[in-house]
């Protein structure tokens, strides 16, 4: 027979131990959660202290051509200009470090590849009035003569070479460049629209914004390279009313990569890109200036300089939605019933009913527009000193979304 007093002692047991593990466990959960909180706090901190930590602006000052783009580096402490012939790298007190010269072409937005470190801008060389302008304002009007035509390149810098002001371009093996073909087969084309031929399809002028980011409609994952074409500001087309942006791999692009050449323009790129987005703004005046991928907002920033045609409300800053994947749809207003993958502007700024369109109508960002991914930007207020040479003044700005005033200046 059973002793009952032992079975009681037994649960009485089971139950102690039970109760005890349970409190083990409560008290395990009570201090992750503090853990975490102070983790949590900590990190809010940081942010705070490097916000406050950075300076309000930037400035420098650089020669006759105005600021294309910027990057800045807040953990290695450096700030990087494309001054349109010229990239210039200073610490963040607007002290010149070093610079890369000696372009003969049109140096554009900048970015960083956020795996490798290394920046990437547009480059073009155009036989238009914008590439003869460049190499009558070096200075030597005989490069007028020598120029080849046109060719577009990703550039790609190793910012840890640049050491010194004055290094060059194709002497100092600070940089490689990757061909873009279907952006020369775009800009070359001759298209038929209401009836007459015209020339450069989609109105490309070549490129300008450049930016890395996670595939549309994905907030993580790969980093893809997006590079918005140049349009041609025309208010006679149709078909010259969305942006157009090309994706890239930069992991496949390493294979083409080459030391600059500007005596014989190197053509090895890919045959065509990953993908090849459209985004409805309305004509622009040159397309986007400046593109930047968001992590905050998860939008891709498109700063433009206003278009012309009285159709459109002609916003200087767009905002694509990244959250959104790309959709096939037929391009409105072409001749040929021509169909694209479209991305969506999100529904932040200003509505226009007539056009559907989103938007604001803020002053600065195509001269460049940096993310710090926490809400806070970097934006180039550009102009012209009394010795009219061209100045960057980069102002640390906080996002609002605002429809009237998307950014405010961190005071």
């Amino acid at each position: 027979m059973h002793n009952p007093y032992k079975r009681w002692r037994y649960y009485l047991n089971v139950e102690t131990m039970n109760r005890k593990g349970y409190l083990v466990l409560l008290l395990s959960v009570l201090i992750l959660a503090g853990c975490n909180a102070s983790r949590n706090s900590s990190s809010a901190q940081d942010a705070v202290v490097s916000i406050n930590s950075l300076p309000r602006n930037i400035y420098i000052e650089g020669g006759k051509f105005h600021v294309q783009g910027v990057v800045v580096d807040v953990k290695r402490g450096y700030a990087y200009f494309s001054f349109t012939t010229s990239l210039v790298k200073t610490n963040l007190k607007g002290e010149i470090i070093g610079s890369v010269e000696g372009f003969l072409g049109h140096l554009g937005c900048l970015d960083v590849n956020p795996e490798d470190g290394r920046l990437y801008a547009s480059l073009e060389y155009k036989s238009d009035n914008i590439g003869k302008g460049i190499l009558k304002g070096l200075g030597n009007d005989s490069l007028l003569s020598k120029q080849q035509g046109s060719s577009f390149y990703i550039a790609i810098f190793d910012p840890e070479k640049i050491t010194r002001p004055g290094m060059h371009a194709e002497k100092d093996p600070v940089l490689t460049t990757v061909y873009l073909k279907e952006v020369l087969d775009d800009y070359t084309a001759t298209v038929k629209h209401k009836g007459k031929e015209v020339q450069h399809r989609y109105g490309c002028s070549g490129i300008d914004g450049i930016s890395f980011g996670p595939q549309f409609g994905k907030k993580n994952g790969k980093t893809y390279l997006n590079v918005a074409y140049g349009i041609y500001s025309d208010t006679s087309r149709s078909d010259n009313d969305y942006q157009v942006i090309l994706q890239y791999d930069p992991r496949e692009l390493k294979k083409y990569e080459r030391r600059l050449s500007q005596n014989h323009f190197e053509a090895i790129g890919p045959d065509k890109p990953l993908n090849k987005y459209f985004v409805y703004t309305g004509n622009t005046t040159y397309g986007i200036q400046n593109l930047e991928y968001d992590p905050y907002t998860g939008f891709w920033l498109a700063a433009v300089y206003n278009g012309k045609k009285t159709l459109f409300p002609n916003y200087g800053l767009f905002a694509i939605d990244g959250g959104k994947a790309p959709v096939l749809e037929t391009l409105k207003r072409f001749d040929n019933g021509e169909k694209g993958k479209v991305l969506q502007l999100a529904k932040a700024g200003s509505y226009d009913v007539k056009t559907n369109t989103y938007g604001w109508h803020f002053k600065w960002g195509a001269t460049g527009i940096h993310s710090l991914g926490n809400g806070y930007f970097y934006i180039s207020e550009n102009g012209t000193t009394k010795e009219k040479k061209q100045y960057c003044n980069l102002q640390l700005y906080r996002w609002t979304g605002n429809p009237d005033i998307p950014f405010e200046k961190v005071k």
